[in-house]
């Protein structure tokens, strides 16, 4: 195992998926750094700076990885951390198509560095941070889908809207 590895995403907020894939991608990578990307077009809901904190707090017992944010092209980022591979996770056939479109148009843009895909535990298959920002925002309970920080983040964040 000697790769350094880029697992790129909004994150908004991290959730228990993202957690489980981290968790895994550090058992199979040297080095993995989770990347926060800035994307003011998905109207986020926490800054980048904030996500990263929960993203740290939420894998501070994984020694081998650490969190950054970035903008602009992610083969960029993950050549600047001389990342050898992306993790993505694929939750299903959906997120699939957008997956490989993206893996392809990355491996046009950096053939040198290659697409790592996994599926998150089954019990988080269906989970995605839109979904439960949605769900938490009409009264639904999100507990044991969200790290315990972020579900204090996101209680304290959708009631002060």
């Amino acid at each position: 195992m000697a790769a350094k590895a880029l697992y790129p995403g909004t994150f908004d907020p991290p959730t228990n998926g993202h957690v489980d894939l981290i968790q895994r991608g550090s058992r199979l990578f040297e080095h993995l750094t989770v990347g926060v990307l800035n994307n003011p077009g998905k109207n986020p809901l926490f800054t980048p700076a904030e996500r990263a904190e929960m993203l740290r707090e939420a894998t501070r017992s994984l020694d081998n990885v650490s969190v950054a944010t970035f903008d602009g092209l992610m083969v960029d980022f993950a050549r600047s951390l001389k990342a050898t591979a992306v993790l993505r996770g694929i939750r299903a056939i959906s997120d699939y198509e957008y997956e490989f479109q993206m893996a392809l148009m990355n491996r046009r843009l950096a053939p040198e560095i290659e697409t790592v895909f996994l599926q998150p535990a089954g019990r988080y298959s269906f989970v995605s941070s839109r979904m439960l920002k949605e769900v938490f925002s009409f009264g639904g309970d999100v507990s044991g889908l969200l790290p315990p920080n972020v579900l204090k983040r996101l209680r304290s964040r959708m009631t002060h809207l």
